[in-house]
């Protein structure tokens, strides 16, 4: 894969992703067990899908965080409370690739979400293809593209959150690990925590290769008690780096105002 940005005679950037073929993201997404993935997400909250993109697909993307033109806007965890490290946002195109695995990976999640809210009682359902999510948040003025991707360097780390940008949000999304565990960096481990009602909350560590992807609720989800379905409430962060520089990138369906 080969990315790399145009810049044309009127000093506009674009940005294109030239990947050996587009249909091999497709098909390494389809060729998931999303049965299993459900089950996963029904389950735990989370779900792991193993080697999503090559490691030459990952580094290309890391080296992209130094193309300032394909950004639009940057942000240092530090000054604002949210961790230590920095994320930058790619603005609208996206690289092909970033484009293909969200328009891709959403409609196999689609089901999921809308099971999630009708169990939750929840009116809003989420339409079967992506750019038609996309119109409904630019109809509600969530212009701004979320795709970004995020750096941390030695003793970097993310406080728990959620990302929740506007009215409208789909209730799952997608982090890919881009740089390789125990090479390029140690420590840096995904975390979840789940408030359950009346009870302490539970963390859960995710491991990850290079590659790999976690599927996550961003917000709430159900789960089945004994007195019915009650919504828990889920954030998620990033432990202490402990040494080297961590890569990640990730996929949001919503857009932001």
């Amino acid at each position: 894969m080969e990315i790399h940005t145009q810049i044309n005679s009127s000093n506009k950037t674009s940005t294109s992703t030239t990947i050996t073929s587009a249909n091999e993201v497709v098909e390494r997404v389809k060729a998931y067990d999303w049965e299993q993935i459900s089950q996963d997400l029904n389950a735990h909250g989370n779900a792991i899908t193993g080697n999503l993109i090559s490691s030459a697909d990952c580094d290309a993307l890391s080296n992209l965080y130094l193309e300032e033109q394909i950004f639009r806007s940057t942000v240092i965890m530090e000054k604002h409370g949210f961790g230590l490290g920095e994320y930058k946002y790619f603005k609208y195109p996206l690289p092909t690739i970033i484009d293909v695995l969200r328009t891709t990976i959403y409609p196999y999640l689609v089901p999921v979400a809308n099971r999630w809210n009708e169990a939750m009682g929840i009116d809003v359902r989420y339409p079967e293809k992506h750019p038609d999510f996309v119109v409904r948040c630019h109809e509600a003025g969530q212009l701004k593209p979320t795709a970004l991707l995020l750096q941390y360097d030695k003793d970097g780390y993310n406080c728990l959150h959620q990302d929740l940008y506007g009215q409208h949000i789909f209730p799952l999304q997608v982090t890919i690990l881009l740089s390789k565990p125990e090479r390029d960096f140690t420590g840096g481990e995904f975390v979840l925590t789940e408030q359950r009602p009346r009870m302490q909350s539970r963390p859960e560590v995710v491991p990850l290769s290079q590659g790999d992807a976690v599927i996550f609720a961003v917000h709430n989800r159900p789960v089945y008690g004994t007195h019915g379905v009650y919504r828990v409430n889920l954030r998620h962060g990033v432990s202490r780096v402990r040494s080297g520089r961590r890569y990640t990138l990730g996929i949001i369906f919503h857009d932001a105002k």
